[in-house]
């Protein structure tokens, strides 16, 4: 299981018989005949025995969502687990490519949640949905830079000056994808001028799988800057970076869709979850986490 998995169990212990759950009965050859009588005993006592060592097991219901999703969906995890007695929410975050490849490979999962449809079409087009995808959240692009700010960032247009550290998500990953073309709609304002874009990427230093790494070198002082979510810009980051944000007219609105999967080993669990994300309750959760949460659907 991926590091940053959510575990959370709830079992119940029980004082078993003996160690393995059964009770050992030895009965002696020669005293036979004057223990036959209570066997009826002895055998309600084996079954009892075996019960204790068979109590059901939680319902582990695994969920492989978008590592921008970390917040959101670890709170909306524990809530699901108090509503559903006996229900273990395990959630594997990671960039929405790793989490497409792994499905794709055969890993267990229940629902899968993507950053982006691209990612979302790619395990569908292998047949793995079951069902449409349904999308539950937006979110927005921000720059940040660390709070000493070494670089002397003032204004978006310093992510092309020469020397500048820049770290933005690798092409397959959302986040990256969504800040090339950020960039390239920024160079197409006059402001930045035509070459902003191909500047701006001759900065990047580094590309990462995916956002919340990106977080991570601009947080620790690694880079100058980095483009992530606006969801990424949680309390426990903020008093570490500073955020510019971009003009809404070259900025993206990402789309996030989830699905539940087929061959799930816990659908209704899995539906369970869905419905929980898609209802008042959940989308109030990932406003705010700082996402933006879907529009209701159309009547």
């Amino acid at each position: 299981m991926p590091k940053d998995a959510l575990a959370v169990q709830s079992r119940g212990t029980l004082d078993d018989v003996s160690r393995d759950g059964q009770v050992r009965v030895q009965v002696n050859a020669r005293r036979a005949v004057a223990v036959a009588a209570g066997r009826g005993f002895l055998l309600a006592l084996l079954g009892l025995g075996v019960a204790a060592g068979s109590s059901a097991s939680p319902r582990r219901l695994q969920v492989f969502a978008a590592a921008s999703l970390a917040t959101a969906f670890t709170e909306i995890g524990h809530r699901l687990e108090a509503e559903q007695s006996g229900l273990d929410v395990r959630i594997n975050f990671a960039g929405s490519q790793q989490l497409a490849a792994q499905i794709e490979q055969g890993a267990e999962a229940d629902v899968f949640a993507s950053a982006d449809g691209r990612w979302m079409s790619d395990v569908g087009d292998r047949g793995l949905l079951d069902g449409d995808p349904v999308v539950f959240a937006r979110n927005r692009l921000v720059v940040i830079v660390p709070a000493t700010n070494p670089a002397r960032i003032r204004r978006l247009q310093d992510l092309a000056r020469g020397g500048v550290k820049l770290v933005i998500g690798a092409d397959a990953v959302p986040v990256g994808r969504y800040s090339r073309l950020v960039l390239g709609n920024l160079s197409r304002d006059p402001a930045f001028g035509g070459a902003f874009a191909a500047r701006a990427l001759r900065n990047v230093v580094s590309e990462e799988e995916n956002v919340k790494s990106v977080v991570a070198k601009v947080q620790l002082g690694e880079a100058d800057a980095g483009i992530v979510y606006r969801s990424d810009v949680t309390p426990g980051v903020a008093r570490f970076i500073r955020v510019f944000e971009i003009p809404d007219s070259a900025n993206v609105l990402a789309s996030y869709p989830m699905a539940t999967l087929k061959g799930a080993k816990q659908p209704d669990a899995a539906r369970a979850f869905v419905a929980f994300v898609l209802s008042p309750e959940g989308q109030e959760i990932l406003k705010r986490s700082g996402l933006v949460p879907a529009a209701p659907p159309s009547r």
